[in-house]
């Protein structure tokens, strides 16, 4: 099997500015501490002798091709983002960067979610990503609209029960 990986979906370039605060802080952060720590380890490693047997100099080399890949990834990612930090035209509307409360139809559970950019996603905290279905669906949405969601469960209704932007 070789290397070769087919490319990634392309992935919606928009992100807060929060998200994109913190992707600039971490691409620095790998630059300029983490990167020249681990090229020291290794060099130490390196010095230790024979290479081939050598646990230590193995990690590091990988250690060091993770923050690299990284930095590529983040190097060109971060310049195609485009910061959306302005409240849309329609703040009843659901759209890019919204705070929005949904209703389950079926069970009547409620949840609350934001949606962010595909690089700033988090499920504990209720950030959805712009591609994923279930934001997806409820785009353009208004307070009280029903909608339907694929999900991975299967087809489910929900209700708009509040959107807010801050």
């Amino acid at each position: 099997m070789g290397r070769w990986r087919p490319p990634p979906e392309k992935s919606t370039a928009l992100i807060t500015r929060e998200g994109h605060d913190r992707l600039k802080a971490e691409l620095d952060e790998l630059w300029r501490v983490k990167r020249p720590e681990v090229v020291k380890a290794l060099a130490a490693a390196a010095a230790e002798g024979d290479r081939s047997e050598n646990a230590e100099y193995t990690y590091r080399k990988k250690q060091l091709a993770e923050i690299d890949r990284r930095v590529r990834y983040l190097s060109k990612r971060v310049p195609a983002l485009r910061v959306v930090d302005s409240a849309p035209s329609d703040p009843e509307a659901v759209f890019f960067g919204a705070r929005v409360e949904v209703e389950n139809l079926a069970t009547g559970e409620s949840q609350r979610y934001r949606i962010v950019g595909p690089d700033e996603t988090d499920a504990r905290s209720g950030w959805i990503s712009i591609d994923s279905p279930l934001a997806r669906a409820m785009l353009r949405k208004r307070l009280d609209d029903e909608f339907e969601a694929m999900l991975p469960g299967g087809a489910a209704r929900f209700v708009i029960a509040d959107v807010a932007y801050d």
